[in-house]
């Protein structure tokens, strides 16, 4: 380099100090701390007004008064799928390879087919971790995916896979052991000792995915949090028993509560087990939700924790934290006690983003978003290039401000077990097979306050839902003559959304 270029080189350096910014290659890139629930509703969450008054998540509240709390997060169906959206930054449609094999919970995917986002993230200077549940085949991906894993892989070890609040098979790093204590309790340690840099390489930004197995079934507390909420009150869905006029008869087939003698609303079938005596005597329905609420409390301990180890190391003001969970769960809504249903109840999960000085503190955000959002967001903070079409979009206009406009449809969806090209193959050769657990596969776009439900088994019957006037979608509005200018909307957004993520399917 000549003197010329040095001088020059030098004086664009001057300026750019001396303007307050710096070249991108340069900038100092967030580390991504994402802490994922499973099975939690949005009305276990504190800071959401839809909780039960008496619910108490002190952690979680200020995560969310420093940051966006998202109003609906729609991230997948069941475990599987929304971790496969997760990984892949695609809707299960186009995560192709993915499948359920073997004994349950046991799956597989060609990693070739179908690559997971964080090694990207490796190869470009990351290092990156993964830490408790897993559910998204029986390779977990360390070495690959993974610098640093301490994973409970269900899948690996059917034997092991209903361990969730007991003794369980890890493997750290690739090498196996089995593991006594509270596994929330464990899995905010190995956590805490990662952002503090105890298994990691120090000069690197991190990624770290942090994976509970609360709050699912079968929902034990921590010892010192069982009866936390024995005297609570919960009133009972005022749809939880039939009927429910204008929804499809497949509800029917998934109600999952009874009466007992006295009328009180009692466990009946369900797809997930309950309670440390489930199977021996049946749940009412205000135990259930008291139960469930009480497994959280293990984990807002957690999110205080890691926050208070960000802020003593010094990486609070350059980590994005978020808070979510792999889906919802029905609490009594529509007769439910599980996921799978596309109803906000069943779906929609809790969503907290946080930067310090970058997410405005204490706001709320309307807009729904999905999981492959989320991942088109990170790639973009991180300045990494994705090398396979997502389906998400960045989402930083709305963290900068969450009432920025957003003209997009959000789209969701349930192709059951079934992913990639043969969800359009079953769709468009045997729609009548369709179902999942009794639950007809779907697609959801939601928009502007208001929600259509498509069924993709035929005869179902369509729904659609005002948001804002409804939100508990009791009153399906699919023949209502005043929505019907809304109906057509929403119907070509789905089918736009379909066709950008190339469905192969309406």
């Amino acid at each position: 380099m000549t003197t010329f270029h040095l001088r020059l080189h030098f004086l664009v350096t001057l300026l750019f100090i001396l303007s307050g910014t710096l070249p991108a290659a340069t900038a100092k890139r967030p580390n991504i701390l994402l802490i994922f629930a499973d099975d939690q509703s949005y009305k276990t969450v504190g800071c959401y007004p839809e909780a039960w008054p008496w619910v108490k998540t002190p952690n979680i509240d200020r995560l969310a008064a420093a940051g966006v709390r998202f109003h609906a997060a729609y991230l997948g169906a069941w475990c599987m799928p929304s971790r496969a959206s997760m990984l892949t930054g695609r809707h299960p449609h186009g995560v192709e390879s993915m499948r359920m094999e073997g004994k349950y919970p046991a799956s597989a995917y060609d990693p070739k087919q179908c690559p997971f986002w964080p090694a990207v993230f490796r190869q470009h200077g990351y290092h990156t971790a993964q830490i408790g549940k897993w559910h998204t085949g029986v390779d977990a991906g360390w070495g690959r995916d993974w610098d640093h894993q301490i994973v409970w892989n269900r899948p690996l070890h059917p034997e092991n896979a209903g361990a969730y609040y007991e003794r369980q098979i890890v493997a750290r790093d690739g090498k196996e052991e089995w593991v006594d204590g509270y596994p929330a309790d464990n899995y905010a340690q190995w956590a805490e000792d990662y952002i503090r840099g105890k298994t990691r390489t120090a000069d690197k930004p991190w990624f770290l995915w942090l994976c509970y197995g609360s709050i699912h079934g079968p929902s034990k507390p921590a010892a010192r949090h069982k009866g936390l909420y024995a005297n609570a009150a919960v009133p009972v869905p005022a749809d939880i028993f039939p009927p429910r006029p204008g929804k499809p008869d497949y509800l029917n087939r998934t109600q999952a509560w009874t009466k007992d003698a006295d009328g009180t609303p009692i466990a009946g079938k369900s797809g997930e087990t309950f309670g440390d005596e489930s199977g021996k005597k049946r749940q009412t329905y205000a135990g259930f939700v008291r139960q469930m609420n009480e497994c959280v409390p293990a984990i807002d301990e957690g999110v205080g924790k890691l926050m208070a180890a960000l802020k003593e190391t010094g990486q609070l003001d350059n980590t994005i934290v978020i808070y979510t969970a792999d889906q919802g769960f029905g609490m009594g809504e529509h007769g439910f006690r599980t996921k799978l249903g596309p109803y906000d109840a069943t779906y929609r999960s809790p969503l907290i983003i946080v930067q310090p000085g970058f997410t405005p503190a204490g706001t709320v955000c309307n807009v729904p978003v999905n999981a492959p959002d989320l991942i088109t967001t990170f790639a973009a903070q991180a300045g990494v290039t994705i090398p396979w079409a997502t389906h998400g979009r960045d989402l930083t206009p709305l963290l900068k401000n969450p009432a920025a406009p957003w003209p997009h449809p959000c789209l969701y969806e349930f192709s059951g077990e079934i992913y990639g090209s043969s969800v359009a193959k079953k769709v468009n050769s045997e729609p009548a097979n369709a179902l999942y657990h009794d639950v007809p596969w779907y697609a959801v776009v939601v928009q502007d306050g208001w929600k259509l439900i498509h069924y993709l088994k035929p005869g179902t019957g369509d729904e659609l839902y005002d948001l804002k006037r409804d939100p508990e979608e009791l009153t399906n509005r699919i023949t209502a003559p005043e929505a019907k200018e809304r109906l057509a909307t929403l119907r070509m957004a789905l089918k736009a959304e379909l066709d950008r993520t190339h469905a192969g399917w309406e």
